[in-house]
């Protein structure tokens, strides 16, 4: 099958990517910039994710769509409201719709776990909208998606704006253990490779038209992550906890997110009803 990775650049979308390939899929990667990674068995196309025209030529070529492009990371995004609404909710709608005309077989969203949440700021706002628009596009023209809510990602390939290679960075370049949050921190941590046979397994029939929640089996402290890193490097200094409240960010439950029902206020002129209606009709009538 031929597959359109979106951001098959990055952290992520690259070893996806490698994972549809060592399946036998055909691969087509598209991106702004040229991949560190790509394959020999692999298509790149450099390009803008809001450049409509060349992505209409390459989406009708393909058979599946992986959505992994996008404005990422979530401390970017938490100023920047008019960006992420353009390249995480715009962008999805247009490829949405080309997905539509050209038939694909699946359209495969990159969502996160922060859409459950209370935190994220404007990136979980956009991925929370662009399901919403996922499942219209479903519900109306029967157009067949899955998405996957991925957790706390680290492995290989990841940039220092990746919470966990940061630690690890700073661990090892400066011999220091630093955490910008509270010790009472906690995450399902899941490795980008496990994460990307998760991904490729998706195209099964039985994930047809599911949401997945992509993240690690076991719920850890952040404290025994950091004690980890000393014991690995031989750092004797204390871990330094910073006790920020980052901003976004959600200390060990990600799934926070109710329902504003709203207040009702009701008008009091049922009665007046008939009144209300006739008053319409002969407007129409005098017009």
């Amino acid at each position: 099958m031929k597959c359109l990775v979106t951001g098959g650049s990055g952290f992520l979308g690259s070893h996806v990517a490698d994972e549809l390939s060592n399946n036998n899929h055909e691969v087509i990667i598209y991106d702004k910039k040229k991949s560190r990674w790509i394959r020999k068995d692999q298509k790149m196309i450099i390009g803008d994710i809001n450049d409509v025209r060349k992505l209409n030529s390459i989406v009708k070529k393909s058979d599946y769509v992986f959505h992994f492009a996008g404005l990422s990371d979530l401390n970017d995004a938490i100023n920047k409201p008019s960006e992420t609404a353009t390249n995480n909710i715009l962008a999805t709608i247009n490829l949405l719709k080309m997905c539509k005309k050209f038939k694909i077989k699946r359209f495969i969203y990159a969502s996160s776990i922060y859409v459950l949440s209370e935190q994220g700021g404007f990136y979980r706002v956009s991925k929370k909208a662009s399901e919403e628009y996922i499942e219209e596009f479903s519900k109306r023209l029967q157009l067949k998606f899955t998405v996957l809510r991925y957790g706390t990602l680290f492995g290989p390939r990841s940039n220092n704006q990746n919470g966990v290679r940061k630690i690890i960075y700073n661990a090892v370049k400066r011999r220091k253990v630093v955490y910008d949050g509270s010790k009472k921190s906690e995450r399902k941590y899941i490795n980008v490779k496990d994460a990307s046979r998760i991904t490729a397994q998706v195209l099964k029939k039985k994930y047809e038209n599911k949401y997945l929640n992509v993240f690690g089996s076991k719920k850890i402290k952040v404290k025994d992550f950091l004690l980890k890193i000393k014991k690995v490097l031989g750092i004797n200094s204390k871990i330094k906890f910073k006790n920020k409240k980052i901003l976004g960010h959600y200390v060990s439950n990600p799934s926070t997110f109710k329902f504003k029902k709203g207040q009702n206020i009701s008008a009091s002129s049922y009665k007046n009803f008939e009144k209300n209606i006739k008053e319409i009709i002969e407007e129409i009538q005098n017009s």
